[in-house]
């Protein structure tokens, strides 16, 4: 199959910001790709070789691909690097020039889609003395034989900035109309992507097995499932009339949430983002051989850093202290963890998603060894208001952020936040202190003591529906002078020249970002905003939905991807509650 095929498609997507333009480009492609390469396909329109949990990156820096182009368009670096700091984007600069050396060239071997994967993934992998030298000679190869547009697109590639705006839901749905002809086959797509976390073994089913292959997906130790995610509601009495009358509360822990995959004596942790995270925590990869009683599982729990002196609970902040590279040895000594497990997503070749939640904790009680440092979370199925107001204050005095409320009845539905599982928190008890999750998807440049740095960031909340991400507010509060020099170093990667495809926004902002950075907030109230998208016209015709007062927590959400945000449906939800609230 020919790169270009796949360069000039890329190119009609990034020349619309409409989903359904997009869709249909996608179904394009996936048509005219031979089976064999669909799984290699997808992941490069992706923007990587292997799915995230694998952990393999392409690894190229800016100034090792300004080098690349440079030898192969026959220009200095320094000529490159000017012309990079003009146009704002290296891949645009690599097809000016790459272009330019057309114009002379005789003779070009046509790129093909397995030689440029293989290249990729040679780049990928080589490590070691001279592995520089040996990328640069690789990518410098690829581009020698590019097209401009070839070139162009290849660097955005290696570089992490393949920006063309298609979320994992489009791609889903690109699938099931190339190869059934119908999007309503996107339900079964859906659930064995959420089984795998891996698109391009889902398309490499449906290509070479059809819709019923698909139906078959299984679960498999090593692949993480995507996590099943939590509602809102501000009351007791709302959940337990949502429950049904009745329901199972646990504590909700402020740790990190851990996907355990247990098989012999092999562990591997990935967080809640399936990013494999086990190197920060040898303990409890010890812990889960030590008290995980079956051979092979995957459980789920959640990871909370103790007191060494008093064995009390500490908040999430401290358990970051964990997340580094180096002294770990040391980092394990000042901050060790207690695993709290919640829920069998698999034990001994048995899937447990579409068992009921009373049966996922009875056989969770019996796999799992207990003692002072891995717990059962603990729990109380109760349909009593006043038994319930106990349990919270319990969980609240233990060091908890609250409840987690949940359907006796609700298998466990990987990657939907449903109200089977409901969040109490002690905050929701007032009108708007609870926190919310937003991305960051633009800066405006500051004033005063801030001048010259960004004074505030435009945040936006994910409207699953739609897979977009609509604006909420403008928050410039909260930051301390060290966060307004780290975060433009950590926004960098994602600075993009225009809105984001998948961002609706009615405010021009200096800076648009990919969307990929969620921090968490805090807010006087939600209002209605003329300015806004998130939620628009689902209040009042002509206005959205905005945080008023927003302030920065000083939490940055690393733990969460972007389309783990607070949603549009549930800041339309808490302004409902606040009104009747208000007006009550």
């Amino acid at each position: 199959m020919k790169y270009a095929l796949i360069a000039a498609i890329y190119e009609k997507i990034e020349a619309t910001t409409k989903r359904l333009e997009m869709t249909d480009l996608l179904v394009e492609l996936f048509k005219r790709t031979p089976r064999g390469v669909i799984d290699r396909v997808v992941y490069l329109t992706q923007g990587k070789l292997y799915p995230d949990f694998m952990g393999v990156e392409i690894g190229i820096a800016e100034k090792l691909a300004i080098r690349a182009v440079a030898i192969a368009a026959g220009y200095s670096a320094k000529e490159i690097e000017e012309d990079y700091k003009k146009t704002g984007d290296l891949g645009d600069t690599a097809q000016k020039f790459i272009e330019k050396k057309a114009q002379v060239a005789l003779f070009r071997q046509p790129l093909t889609v397995e030689y440029v994967y293989e290249t990729l993934d040679k780049m990928a992998k080589t490590t070691g003395s001279g592995s520089m030298d040996q990328k640069l000679n690789f990518l410098a190869g690829l581009l020698t034989s590019a097209t401009p547009v070839e070139a162009k697109h290849l660097i955005r590639t290696v570089t992490g900035k393949l920006r063309l705006g298609i979320g994992d839901m489009t791609v889903l749905d690109a699938l099931a109309i190339a190869y059934t002809e119908d999007k309503e086959n996107r339900p079964a797509l859906e659930r064995a992507y959420n089984l795998s976390s891996d698109l391009g073994a889902v398309a490499k089913t449906i290509a070479e097995k059809g819709i019923s292959g698909v139906k078959k997906f299984k679960i498999a130790v090593g692949k993480p499932i995507r996590p099943m995610l939590a509602e809102r509601l501000p009351t007791a009495e709302e959940i337990l009339e949502k429950l049904g009358g009745k329901g199972a509360a646990e504590y909700k822990l402020d740790g990190e949430r851990l996907q355990i995959h247990k098989q012999g004596k092999q562990v591997t942790l990935f967080s809640r983002r399936l990013e494999n995270i086990s190197s920060h925590y040898p303990d409890a990869m010890e812990l889960a051989r030590t008290h995980i009683k079956v051979d092979e599982a995957i459980v789920e729990c959640e990871c909370v850093a103790v007191n060494p002196d008093t064995g009390d609970l500490m908040p999430f902040q401290e358990l970051m202290h964990r997340r580094r590279k180096y002294g770990i040895k040391k980092a394990m000594e000042e901050y060790p963890v207690s695993l709290f497990m919640f829920d069998v997503l698999y034990a001994d070749e048995k899937d447990y998603t579409l068992k009921p939640y009373t049966e996922r904790r009875e056989e969770l009680e019996q796999i799992i060894l207990q003692d002072d440092e891995v717990k059962v979370v603990p729990n109380l199925i109760t349909g009593d208001l006043k038994k319930l107001e106990v349990f919270f204050e319990q969980a609240i005095q233990d060091g908890c952020e609250g409840l987690l409320m949940k359907d006796l009845n609700s298998v466990y539905r990987a990657g939907s936040r449903e109200f089977s599982w409901i969040k109490w928190k002690r905050e929701y008890r007032s009108e708007l202190t609870d926190t919310i999750d937003l991305v960051i998807v633009g800066a405006l440049y500051g004033r005063g003591r801030r001048a010259g740095k960004y004074g505030a960031f435009l945040l936006a909340a994910y409207d699953r529906e739609a897979d977009m991400f609509r604006t909420a507010c403008k928050c410039g509060t909260g930051f301390t002078d060290e966060d307004l020099e780290r975060f433009p170093k950590l926004l960098e990667p994602h600075k993009i020249l225009h809105v984001h495809g998948r961002v609706d926004s009615k405010i021009e902002a200096n800076v648009w970002f990919v969307p990929k950075m969620v921090i968490e907030t805090i807010a006087a109230e939600i209002t209605l905003s003329p300015i806004h998208t998130c939620g628009m016209n689902a209040i009042r015709k002509g206005s959205g939905l905005a945080l008023r007062f927003p302030k920065y927590t000083g939490r940055l959400r690393d733990d969460k991807g972007p389309e783990d945000a607070t949603t549009v449906k549930e800041i339309i939800e808490i302004y409902q509650k606040q009104l009747k609230h208000i007006q009550t």
